[in-house]
């Protein structure tokens, strides 16, 4: 499982790809602590307002963690998000599934994110060095800059 972090910087990739996950997971976190203010309402437990912002809080702490996923504390956040998931099961036992799934999301985006945000600094380093050693007329793929003759070929 290369590229399974609980702290540190990511690639570009990854971090796009984990805020993407946590800002889905906060949709779902906030819809649960719907679910539990209308269970604990309904059973007349006087902490249902609790459950309600507690999740709502955890929804907007899944966005904040999503905002933050460039700096190295971001993935642990993220970590510790997946965990308070696991948690909240306690009161809707549903969210045991959803903990589930965003958690294999979670750890699916970190593994291949690091395996492309790799192959992608592999094929930088290829691009430098075929741009470095390419004869002067050659035409470059990755710009729209003229035909790689004449004056107009930027150098």
């Amino acid at each position: 499982m290369k590229g399974l972090v609980f702290y540190g910087r990511t690639g570009k990739f990854t971090w796009r790809m984990g805020a993407t996950v946590l800002a889905g997971q906060s949709v779902t976190v906030f819809f649960g602590a719907l679910v539990a203010r209308g269970i604990g309402a309904s059973t007349g437990d006087a902490a249902s307002s609790t459950y309600l912002w507690v999740g709502s809080g955890l929804a907007v702490l899944c966005i904040l963690a999503a905002g933050l996923m460039r700096r190295p504390f971001g993935v642990t956040l993220g970590w510790l998000i997946e965990v308070a998931t696991f948690l909240s099961a306690v009161v809707v036992p549903a969210m045991l599934v959803v903990g589930i799934i965003f958690t294999a999301l979670w750890v699916t985006c970190l593994v291949q994110g690091h395996r492309i945000d790799t192959m992608q600094a592999g094929w930088a380093v290829e691009r430098e060095t075929v741009r470095g050693t390419a004869p002067e007329d050659a035409v470059d793929p990755t710009t729209s800059e003229g035909t790689g003759t004449g004056p107009e070929r930027a150098t």
